[in-house]
C-alpha cells in the first residue's frame, strides 16, 4: 500500500530564534522504521522523490529542506549557515519523527550531517549512507563549488534556469529530461518580479569566499561505529578514489561506485536506488 507524499514543517531553534523548516514525508506515517534523506549544499529534499518511492513500502521516508534551502526559511544571521546548526536542526527533526532509531541517507553535505550525527554518543543513527562524500574533502572540489555557490542569479524562464542547472550539475550524470525539469522546478522559486531564482539563500556561499583549503574530518569519521555504505561517482572530484578505498577498510563499511557519474550521484537511477535499498532493507 502506498501513501501520498505529505508536506510538513517544524521549528528549529538557534541562538537567534526559531526557524521554519520544511520537509516532505512518504510511506505509512505509523511505520516505526524511519529513513531520513538529506540533500547536498544547494539542493532540497525533493531530490529524493525517486528513492522515496522505492523505499516507501518499507520505510517512513522523511526528506527535509535544510535551513536556507527549498521551502525552509532563510536565516537572518548568515554566519549560522554551518554544520553545528544543521546537526541540531536534524536532531530536532528526529525528535519530531518520534523515532527511537533512524537510518540516514545523505548526499554530500547531507552525508556529512549524517556522519556528525552518527559520531555522537547515544546516536539514533542505525545505518548510514554517505553519498559521494567522505572525511577528506579536497581543495579542488571546494574551489569548483566556489565558482557558482552563492551567486544570486535571475532567470526569465524555467527553461533558462534549467539550462543553468544542467550546466553546473552536469556531473550528476545522464539524467532524463523529466528528472532535469524536476530538479529545476523544485530547485527554484518565482520572485515578486516574476523572475526565476534558485531556491536557496545566496548567503550559504559566504564560507566559499577567499582561499579554500583541504578539509580533514578523520577524527569524526573514526567515531562512527554503525554500518556505513559509501557511494561514489567514478568521476567524483569531491570523494577521491583514495579516500573511498580508505573508508572501505573501516569495519562494517561497504562501498559501491557508479560509472559515468561525478559529484554527486542523484540516486534517481535504478542501479543507484537498488544499491541503497539493498543496504538499508535488511
Amino acid at each position: 500500500m502506498t501513501h501520498a507524499m505529505r508536506s510538513h514543517h517544524f521549528l528549529a531553534l538557534s541562538q537567534r530564534g526559531f526557524h521554519r523548516t520544511a520537509y516532505v514525508e512518504w510511506g505509512d506515517p505509523n511505520n516505526s522504521k524511519v529513513v531520513i534523506c538529506a540533500h547536498g549544499l544547494t539542493r532540497n529534499g525533493r531530490d529524493f522523490d525517486w528513492l522515496a518511492r522505492a523505499l516507501e513500502n518499507d520505510y517512513r521516508v522523511i526528506c527535509p529542506d535544510v535551513i536556507g534551502r527549498g521551502k525552509s526559511e532563510w536565516l537572518t544571521g548568515k554566519t549560522d549557515y554551518a554544520y553545528p546548526f544543521y546537526v541540531a536542526q536534524m536532531a530536532t527533526l528526529i525528535a519530531r519523527a518520534n523515532a527511537e532509531q533512524v537510518d540516514w541517507v545523505g548526499t554530500s553535505m547531507g552525508g556529512l550531517i549524517g556522519m556528525f550525527l552518527a559520531s555522537l554518543p547515544g546516536t539514533p543513527i542505525r545505518r548510514l549512507v554517505m553519498n559521494d562524500v567522505g572525511p577528506f574533502i579536497p581543495k579542488g572540489a571546494l574551489d569548483r563549488l566556489a565558482l557558482y555557490v552563492g551567486k544570486d542569479m535571475v532567470f526569465d524562464t524555467i527553461e533558462a534556469l534549467e539550462a543553468h542547472i544542467r550546466k553546473i550539475s552536469a556531473s550528476f550524470g545522464p539524467l532524463t529530461d523529466v528528472q532535469w525539469r524536476h530538479l529545476a522546478t523544485h530547485g527554484s522559486y518565482i520572485n515578486s518580479s516574476g523572475k526565476y531564482r534558485l531556491a536557496y539563500d545566496p548567503a550559504i556561499g559566504e564560507g566559499f569566499k577567499g582561499e579554500q583549503n583541504d578539509i580533514d574530518l578523520a577524527a569524526i569519521w573514526n567515531m562512527v561505529h554503525c554500518p556505513v555504505l559509501v557511494t561514489r561517482g567514478t568521476e567524483s572530484d569531491l570523494l577521491l578514489k583514495d579516500t573511498f578505498e580508505k573508508m572501505k577498510t573501516r569495519p562494517q563499511t561497504e562501498g559501491v561506485e557508479f560509472p559515468g557519474v561525478g559529484h554527486a550521484p542523484m540516486l534517481m537511477e535504478k542501479d543507484q536506488i537498488d544499491a541503497v535499498r539493498k543496504f538499508l532493507v535488511v
